[in-house]
């Protein structure tokens, strides 16, 4: 009980900050109908029990399988049987996860069906299955994170220069979307199982981080050569209108729950197979600990649910209408403000996020504050909403202005900065553009270029989360260099 207890006051003070933006925002700049504010606060409550439910799973069950798994494969000894299980676990856990069908499915709906739902699920699939066995490689075999990010860069940047715009916003977009609230925390625990069998503990205290940010790539890889393969050509779209004729409070959330279910259930149940034959296989996990660990992905589901039903029923459509009203105002530093703000404290809420927080905490011995990797990352987010905002302000920005630069600078920044912010830092990448980026701040920046006269939904909408995903690559990089100079101070 006390453990949930201290998992919930964890979470009220990472999600009330958002409530009390949209409550103030509400009474003063866009006033909202009654029933919309009540939706939105009932969706509070929803993402309160849920992603404090979650958090509890996640440590109890989730965690557990991916540690004991990586593990077990690297002491075949085998690296064929390490690839090869970090390709299926790759591809099964990415094809489930819920914010990766929540994007495609968007891309779906605003292209009328050109880039089909299934396309893009399948082609984000095999990159991240085919990079996490390479990232499982890399471990074993001590290749430096630096070479990897700047070869595996390199490659997608040459793609991108035969790609259509629309298709790489949705390829960035991918490279966030596939890493959510449940492929991180399983990922995270597979590098720290593989990681952990080094004998040099500084070599295995590096290793347990990158992995993520080495699966994002193959997110990206995956849409590029998806676009190229098909010669699709341009594509177009338009953003539906929400229906908001109902003023039903509770009906959203029932509405809401068999499908979102639906999509959660999927998501757990590779990890759950997964869990039934290692079991049969290994016997990896004692009588007790087995009924441990389901109890904990129980825990998960139930969390899981309630948090994204919270979000899509309560959120999405206060989003989208906050930021179509404020796009609206005639001063336009209104929208770059609260776009900022919203980046800031919204990522706060990401579940990944706090995963990622807590295995930082736990592999430097508490040497690396968790509180200044929060605001670190928080800085970083809220200056890419910020940015995304200005691109739909002025419709003569492109998303590659942004993310060449960007990215230059991060790949620049990893050869001053020590190994191990390396990995913390593209790992952040994918752990910050979750399921309250893709749904609450995707909805303010798309009804904000609703609003806006010259903005392109499709293409200034979807690259937002790339934006949302290439910020904390320099921000907790920057962060490594002020370790770095403290460190040497201290010496």
């Amino acid at each position: 009980m006390n453990v949930i207890l201290d998992k919930l006051k964890e979470v009220l003070h990472t999600v009330l900050p958002i409530t009390a933006i949209v409550l103030i925002l509400h009474f003063t700049l866009t006033p909202l109908e009654t029933h919309l504010i009540l939706k939105f606060l009932v969706g509070t409550l929803l993402i309160i029990i849920g992603l404090s439910v979650f958090l509890l799973g996640v440590d109890v069950g989730i965690t557990p399988i991916g540690t004991a798994i990586g593990s077990a494969i690297t002491k075949t000894n085998k690296i064929l049987v390490v690839i090869s299980v970090g390709f299926v676990l790759g591809f099964f856990i990415s094809a489930a996860e819920p914010d990766l069908h929540i994007l495609a499915r968007q891309v779906d709906m605003v292209t009328s069906g050109q880039v089909s739902k299934m396309g893009i699920v399948v082609a984000v699939s095999i990159g991240l299955g085919i990079m996490i066995a390479l990232g499982f490689a890399r471990i074993v075999y001590n290749v430096s994170l630096r070479t990897v990010f700047t070869v595996m860069y390199g490659i997608v940047f040459i793609l991108a220069l035969f790609s259509s715009p629309a298709f790489l916003a949705i390829s960035f977009d991918a490279c966030g979307a596939t890493t959510g609230a449940l492929t991180v925390p399983f990922i995270l625990a597979l590098a720290m199982g593989v990681s952990m069998l080094k004998k040099d503990s500084k070599a295995s205290e590096r290793d347990s981080f990158g992995l993520v940010g080495i699966a994002s790539i193959g997110a990206i890889l995956g849409v590029l050569i998806m676009d190229i393969a098909s010669n699709a050509g341009e594509i177009t779209g338009a953003l539906e209108a929400n229906a908001l004729a109902s003023e039903s409070i509770i009906d959203p959330f029932i509405e809401e729950l068999p499908k979102v279910t639906r999509d959660v259930f999927l998501a757990l149940l590779p990890i759950l197979l997964t869990l039934f034959i290692f079991q049969i296989f290994s016997s990896g996990f004692s009588r007790r600990a087995f009924r441990k660990v389901l109890m904990g992905l129980l825990f998960a589901f139930v969390g899981l649910v309630l948090f994204m039903d919270g979000v899509n029923a309560g959120f999405m459509d206060v989003g989208s209408i906050v930021g179509y009203r404020v796009a609206m105002l005639d001063n336009k530093a209104y929208i770059l403000i609260i776009g900022f703000i919203l980046g800031f404290v919204t990522v706060l809420a990401e579940p990944a996020v706090h995963v990622l927080m807590h295995q930082i905490e736990d592999a430097t011995s508490g040497y690396i504050k968790r509180s200044l990797v929060m605001v670190a990352l928080s800085l970083g987010i809220g200056v890419a909403v910020a940015l995304s905002v200005l691109r739909v302000l002025v419709p003569g920005i492109q998303l590659w202005h942004y993310l060449l630069p960007s990215y230059i600078i991060a790949i620049a920044l990893m050869y001053f900065v020590p190994e191990l912010f390396i990995g913390i830092a593209f790992d952040s990448g994918g752990v910050a553009s979750g399921p309250m980026t893709a749904t609450f701040i995707l909805a303010f920046i798309q009804g904000a270029a609703e609003a806006v006269e010259g903005a392109n939904v499709l293409v200034d909408g979807f690259g937002m989360i790339a934006m949302v995903a290439s910020m904390p690559l320099i921000a907790l990089q920057i962060l490594g260099l002020v370790y770095k100079v403290k460190s040497r101070k201290e010496a």
